[in-house]
């Protein structure tokens, strides 16, 4: 597959990039897209959810009442869920949401995820470029000459780049990663991926 590569002012140029048709061509598998955003998102949860139960709750233990004998129904201590500051049933309790899957799953999902955007254009090769500083202005002007202002883009690294990232960061619906953090979630929650030029050698030798 071949895609020309464009400059930041929106233009295309004379040069193209061939696509790899193992990692770009790829026959999506939606299901293995379902597991990796799954755990991707399960990882996200903190987890550190927490309620007191009844031995958790400061209190006596003594009995309130006779059982017998009061006229009302018959209680325990004060910790008792059914009363106000008591404990609570069956209350969450810390955990880890983590769910293992296969490395060769993850690599399916990332695959067929790459190849949907493929398959319906979504895809924009850029040149290599820098900013001379971190200005929001810069990254805006540069989603403006695409007309992606309005979209969800994803614009991939080959590797740390400060002041990209920073101009980036104020802006709603861009994101900026490294090909090396590139993931199925990410991947499927843009609506058009900017790659670097130097990137996608990066995204084939991870792939």
């Amino acid at each position: 597959m071949k895609l020309p590569i464009h400059n930041i002012s929106g233009k295309e140029t004379a040069k193209k990039v061939n696509l790899s048709n193992s990692i770009f061509g790829f026959s999506p598998n939606d299901h293995a897209i379902y597991l990796d955003v799954k755990q991707y998102l399960a990882s996200n949860r903190s987890g550190t959810h927490k309620a007191k139960e009844r031995s958790d709750i400061k209190g006596s233990r003594r009995k309130l009442r006779k059982q017998k004998g009061s006229g009302a129904a018959r209680v325990g201590d004060i910790k008792n869920p059914i009363f106000r500051g008591g404990g609570r049933v069956f209350g969450p309790r810390p955990r880890k949401y983590d769910i293992k899957i296969n490395k060769k799953v993850k690599k399916i999902a990332r695959k067929s995820a790459l190849s949907y955007l493929a398959k319906d254009n979504n895809i924009i090769i850029l040149e290599d470029f820098n900013l001379e500083s971190p200005k929001t202005k810069s990254y805006v002007n540069v989603l403006s000459n695409f007309d992606l202002l309005d979209n969800k883009t994803l614009l991939v690294l080959s590797g740390s780049n400060k002041n990209i990232f920073l101009s980036s960061r104020n802006i709603k619906r861009a994101r900026v990663i490294l090909a090396s953090e590139l993931n199925t979630y990410e991947v499927m929650n843009t609506n058009k991926l900017l790659l670097m030029e130097s990137s996608i050698k990066e995204i084939e030798k991870n792939f």
